[in-house]
């Protein structure tokens, strides 16, 4: 929950913000962070709570995510403190938390999700002032109430929570976590005790690879873009920020539609794919065969040095998408992008992507599929001044994609 003193700038913090020691120039860079005047807002959203995760082995996801991406552990919820059926690990870095939860009891509702859909977000948990405002401009505008507010507390403090459901089987916690004027001090939530890693950075590790969480991409059904563009609409209040269709997002062999919804401040940003007819099959039905329907396709990371987060990632054995040369040998692209903060030949080395809109300018890059489906992947962006995401770069993208689909044999 933000505090309760407003910036010369009209925005405030969230407490995971100034917990991570970021400042608005950061945030507005880092993100794209914009004002708005929450008091006109029918839902209005703080920002990112946690992004929840059903994976098959949580114990060693959590592991995965403090050795190889750096992240911190900071909670944790199972059988030796009351959780009986799984396990769940709460770790952070910089403003963004993610939760790990893995079944430990066969009868774990976990162990079924995880069977449709393999490992993959289940919750997109987002932090708000007033969960009952939130709830009744849900149960008004006609969304399915999966979880009514309830308060719960430890000796840290009260949360106050709900939940509603979005596409697939993927649902928003809402969480309030100021009530009655005090902010929860837990590590995370009531059930969950803080956790110390046994795990110990090598010598020179940077502090933290990625600082926020730009944007989560969401896959749906053929014709059912435009009616969760509508649910958001609607429901939250997220305005429309940008519309990709046609030759904008195709290649010679597939094609898909997007369209890009955001909250108030645009702390939170869903861009909502679903796939277009075309001669072959797309990474969007890629996905949705795998996964079993709809779900988060990948979450952008946001950092403010994309040269030394890949550098490090790659040290650690992360693996992203190839990018042919061809793509930095282009005289269009070099007179499309101008200057940007580092040489041509650094993001070619890399293999990192360039795009420019009448903003400024982003550099972005993807990694491979996280785990054995093809299904959830991250991004991680960088921007200076833009407020896209990387239309330019699209065909390159999909095309790179497509390499690895026809790899796979699923193209």
């Amino acid at each position: 929950m933000t505090d309760t003193t407003t910036t010369s700038d009209r925005i405030d913090l969230t407490d995971q913000e100034r917990d991570a020691e970021l400042d608005l120039h950061q945030l507005k860079q880092l993100v794209g962070l914009v004002e708005y005047d929450e008091s006109t807002d029918p839902f209005p959203v703080t920002g990112w709570d946690a992004i929840v995760f059903v994976v098959g082995n949580a114990t060693m996801a959590a592991h995965y995510y403090q050795s190889a991406w750096g992240m911190e552990l900071v909670a944790y919820a199972g059988p030796e403190n009351g959780t009986k059926d799984h396990k769940a690990f709460v770790l952070r870095s910089g403003s963004i938390r993610f939760v790990v939860k893995g079944a430990v009891s066969p009868d774990s509702p976990l162990v079924e999700h995880h069977a449709r859909h393999g490992d993959g977000v289940v919750d997109i948990a987002l932090e708000v002032p007033d969960v009952d405002v939130c709830v009744e401009q849900a149960r008004s505008a006609g969304a399915t109430i999966l979880q009514e507010p309830v308060e719960l507390t430890d000796d840290f403090g009260t949360v106050r929570m709900a939940a509603i459901a979005t596409y697939g089987e993927t649902r928003h916690s809402l969480v309030q976590r100021v009530v009655d004027g005090t902010t929860y001090a837990g590590p995370y939530l009531p059930g969950f005790q803080e956790a110390q890693s046994t795990f110990v950075k090598r010598d020179g590790a940077p502090k933290r690879l990625f600082q926020a969480l730009d944007h989560i991409v969401g896959n749906v059904e053929l014709g059912k873009m435009e009616e969760w563009v509508g649910f958001y609409n609607k429901v939250m209040g997220f305005t429309n920020m940008a519309e990709f269709i046609g030759d904008d997002i195709a290649t010679d062999y597939s094609a898909l539609m997007s369209k890009v919804v955001a909250n108030g401040n645009h702390r939170v940003k869903f861009p909502l794919n679903e796939p277009a007819v075309a001669k072959k099959k797309s990474q969007i039905d890629e996905y949705l065969e795998f996964y079993g329907g709809p779900g988060a396709q990948h979450l952008a990371l946001a950092t403010n040095d994309i040269l030394r987060t890949v550098d490090e990632l790659r040290r650690e054995g992360v693996e992203f998408l190839a990018t042919p040369d061809a793509y930095y040998e282009d005289p269009e692209l070099r007179s499309r992008i101008g200057e940007v903060r580092v040489p041509i030949e650094e993001l070619q080395r890399r293999g990192i992507l360039v795009d420019r809109d009448e903003d400024g300018y982003l550099l972005q890059i993807f990694t491979r599929p996280l785990g054995d489906r093809p299904t959830v992947f991250f991004e991680i962006i960088e921007r200076h001044g833009s407020l896209g995401f990387g239309k330019g770069n699209f065909k390159a993208l999909f095309e790179s994609i497509e390499r690895e689909q026809d790899k796979r044999g699923n193209l």
